[in-house]
């Protein structure tokens, strides 16, 4: 088993750089690094000083959740906890496990509770949340149950190979997560978004055949127009391409609708439609089914001898541990990637609509509703950062477009 292991950790590593190196377009603008204009010419002082202040303490708020729910996880994985909890509960192994499941979900978060709460006071400080105590709550409620079940699955499925396949579990536990994996790219649109958002087509007219013209221009199918009710609940401005083929359909939030003028609606549209031209969902998928291979090997090779092979529902607290390290580490690695796949897709909204003033003043608005810190730190760009900054995809559209 830990022959087998080891191959497929070897294997999956070899698929996610392979995968990483030929999906990622890694020089996806011609000349070189950017020359990032100073701050102080797209943004007030004033407005500087705000988003500052703001993403400061947003900024730590975050950290310091991400710090504890981690610890907490390698608290719960890595000490008798989880024995001792398995040792009180009765009934079928799946059922233990689930069990298991809630309770280390529940307690991770209770822990980080805080921390939401203090970046939610924060959020309606600066009036970028809309939403009540009463909706968040209910949000908080549905976030925990997803994640919970969508956990409950992953472990119930593994454990469930583990005690059939005592030896061959690695190899058929990889298929099978990166099948999940595959099946969450098209279930999450279709089931998960719609318990957070109310949406409806966008009537016919002008903006409709705009952007259906845009993605004609990208050689995108898209099968409707949706808009959702974001501003119930915040004042952030967004807009997305979600579903595969048939399905693919664009939503806008009604806050970029409200909020922006028509050009620079189109330039958000246009970005999105970039992703859909790149197959950029298909990429990130398929880059998940390798690191889901190399986890299930580096799995087997960590933990594959404790809790009778990972047999025992009480290993379940030590996996959620593992995985909650696995991710902390890959964050940086998955961002790095997302920030080239985000710059190809503004390359491909600039090369499609040619208005770099509307580019500009996107970015800039898109920076000041969100309070977005225009120089944040290095080291919280490299690891967090999953969009270039707002001076960066300036500079990029005066790379692409000419400094008018």
């Amino acid at each position: 088993m830990r022959r087998l292991s080891a191959l497929i950790a070897v294997l999956g590593a070899i698929a996610f750089v392979v995968l990483a190196a030929v999906l990622i377009p890694w020089h996806p603008y011609p000349g070189g690094a950017l020359h990032v204009p100073a701050a102080s010419r797209y943004f007030s002082a004033e407005e500087i000083a705000r988003a500052s202040s703001y993403s400061h303490v947003a900024r730590w708020l975050s950290r310091g959740a991400l710090v504890i729910s981690v610890v907490v996880a390698c608290l719960l994985g890595f000490t008798r906890f989880g024995r001792a909890v398995a040792g009180r509960l009765r009934g079928p192994w799946w059922l233990r496990a689930i069990v298991l499941v809630f309770v280390v979900v529940v307690i991770g978060r209770l822990a980080t509770l805080p921390f939401d709460v203090a970046l939610q006071h924060q959020e309606r400080h600066y009036r970028l949340s809309r939403e009540s105590w009463g909706g968040y709550a209910v949000d908080q409620a549905l976030g925990l149950a997803v994640s919970f079940v969508a956990t409950a699955v992953a472990i119930v499925v593994l454990l469930g190979i583990v005690r059939r396949w005592r030896r061959s579990w690695p190899l058929i536990a990889g298929v099978v997560l990166a099948g999940l994996v595959v099946l969450g790219s098209f279930v999450y649109p279709v089931v998960v978004e719609p318990l957070f958002n109310h949406f409806t087509p966008l009537p016919d007219g002008n903006l409709r055949n705009q952007i259906l013209r845009i993605a004609a221009k990208e050689h995108v199918h898209v099968s409707d127009v949706l808009v959702a009710d974001a501003s119930r609940r915040t004042t952030e401005m967004n807009a997305y391409v979600t579903g595969f083929g048939s399905t693919r359909h664009v939503v806008l939030y009604d806050t970029l609708l409200h909020d922006l003028p028509r050009a620079q609606v189109l330039s958000v549209v246009a970005h999105e439609l970039g992703h859909a031209h790149h197959d950029d969902v298909l990429t990130g998928t398929e880059i998940g089914v390798a690191a889901a291979f190399l986890a299930v090997g580096l799995l087997g090779l960590i933990a594959g001898r404790r809790y009778d092979g990972l047999r025992d529902p009480a290993a379940v607290p030590l996996l959620l541990a593992l995985f909650a390290l696995g991710a902390l580490l890959a964050t940086p690695v998955e961002n790095t990637m997302s920030r080239q796949i985000e710059t190809r897709a503004d390359v491909a909204a600039l090369t499609t609509t040619r208005d770099e003033g509307s580019f500009v003043a996107l970015q800039q608005q898109l920076a000041i509703s969100a309070l977005a810190d225009p120089t944040p730190p290095a080291w919280s760009q490299f690891c967090f950062g999953s969009h270039p900054t707002a001076l960066q995809r300036i500079a990029l559209a005066q790379r692409i477009l000419g400094d008018h």
